[in-house]
């Protein structure tokens, strides 16, 4: 059985208002294939992911919270 690598990849998020913008966020993300994790800090508007990237770019999971109409951007911290 081959390990999976998995890639720790941290979000800024834009146009949260409420704390459901995060269940939806979870939702649309955590559908992706290869997605092991995804925690939603509503507070700071930061978002992680935990995810093999072989399945799931960052690119895809940007695109993933789009569809649930917020804007993020990578961030190195």
């Amino acid at each position: 059985m081959a390990a999976t690598t998995s890639t720790h990849t941290l979000l800024r998020a834009e146009g949260f208002s409420c704390p459901s913008c995060v269940k939806k966020i979870e939702k649309q993300v955590g559908k992706l294939a290869g997605v092991e994790s995804v925690t939603v800090h509503f507070a700071t508007a930061r978002i992680e992911v935990d995810h093999d990237e072989s399945k799931t770019s960052v690119d895809d999971i940007v695109a993933a919270i789009a569809k649930a109409g917020y804007t993020a951007t990578p961030s190195a911290f």
